[in-house]
């Protein structure tokens, strides 16, 4: 009986000892090496009008909203050099003294106006963006933070547009412009680390046909030129 004990309480022993020596099997976590920056977007900027007619001021905070996703292609084989192309959709609003009114007979009427002789003045307009750009970034897939240089063209179709002046004595609203270009196009750079980076667009195209004149003969022609920041989200 005593034999029988004994080989009870070592086999018990052993057994314990074994179980608190057995290896922890840890999951494994497999990381995806051949990953893509695909992102969704959000801009906001300050707009500017360049090569406008002589006395063209702006005025107020002209602000600008887009947002949108990106596609991702890395061209090497670190995947730190990419090209993408996205879709996105873009709000533009500007406070300036270039009227657009209308005369007897119903045509627009073009004019660069005192602020003493208007109460207000803006334009606005919505467009849906297509951008291509050449992206260079320190990404690893271990990592979402990162330093990068984004650059490229965008094009644009504005869809809806609208001019309101209010002079006083009379308001003008024009919607949807036949003399506005609907196809513009421009270039582009952003730069920065992780979410935050500061962003420039460049208009190239005119945003009004070059058929356009001011009431004095001068041509318009306008473009515009957006300078924020802009958000990347995974």
């Amino acid at each position: 009986m005593r034999l029988l004990f004994s080989c009870l309480f070592l086999v018990s022993f052993f057994n314990s000892f074994a179980q608190e020596v057995k290896p922890e099997i840890k999951p494994i976590v497999k990381i995806d090496s051949l990953y893509r920056e695909d992102q969704f977007y959000f801009s906001v900027t300050y707009n500017l009008l360049l090569n406008g007619p002589t006395g063209l001021k702006q005025n107020k905070f002209s602000a600008g909203v887009s947002a949108g996703f990106l596609r991702d292609m890395p061209i090497n084989k670190d995947r730190t050099i990419a090209i993408a192309a996205g879709f996105g959709l873009s709000y533009q609003n500007f406070y300036q003294n270039f009227t657009v009114s209308k005369s007897a007979d119903g045509t627009n009427v073009y004019n660069v106006s005192s602020y003493s002789d208007i109460g207000s003045n803006r334009y606005k307009q919505y467009s849906v963006d297509v951008p291509i750009e050449f992206r260079w970034r320190n990404s690893t897939y271990e990592s979402y933070k990162f330093w990068r240089i984004y650059s490229g063209v965008k094009m644009s179709y504005i869809f809806s547009d609208k001019s309101i002046l209010k002079d006083g004595d009379a308001s003008y609203k024009v919607s949807n412009n036949k003399d506005i270009n609907q196809f513009q196009y421009g270039v582009y750079v952003s730069a920065g680390y992780n979410t935050w980076n500061v962003y420039c667009y460049y208009g190239l195209n005119g945003l009004f046909d070059k058929s356009v004149k001011t009431v004095s003969g001068e041509n318009v022609q306008m473009s515009a030129m957006n300078i924020g920041l802009i958000f990347y989200i995974l």
